[in-house]
């Protein structure tokens, strides 16, 4: 199972970015989607979750701004960033648990994706 996240780049205070992350290799369900963050000399924070029945929760710091969606048929995850700040860049991973085998999830990790917002 591989995960692959795309979206990240430079981006002015204020602006947008969408990222996404797409799951591939021998999966028979995907259970919750995350996305989490890491900014520069600091810990990785959780950003966003959605579950399997579309439930979503957010950090505190992103409430409004950001939008967590998922794709089941694609095996994808997005978040679709607003009103970016430059306290928003960090590299954000997807995380997703997944089912290889019916009574087994095991958590898997993306590459991350770079987001600097900046003017």
């Amino acid at each position: 199972v591989q995960l692959q996240a795309s979206g990240g780049g430079l981006v002015q205070p204020g602006g947008s970015l969408r990222l996404s992350c797409a799951a591939s290799g021998s999966i028979l369900g995907i259970n919750a989607m995350d996305w989490y963050r890491q900014a520069p000399g600091k810990q990785r924070e959780l950003v966003a979750v959605i579950s399997s029945g579309g439930s979503t929760n957010y950090a505190d710091s992103v409430k409004g701004r950001f939008t967590i969606s998922r794709d089941n048929a694609k095996k994808m995850v997005y978040l679709q960033m607003n009103s970016l700040k430059p306290e928003d860049t960090a590299v954000y991973y997807c995380k997703m648990g997944v089912y290889t085998t019916p009574w087994n999830e095991v958590d898997y990790w993306g590459q991350g994706t770079l987001v600097t917002v900046s003017s």
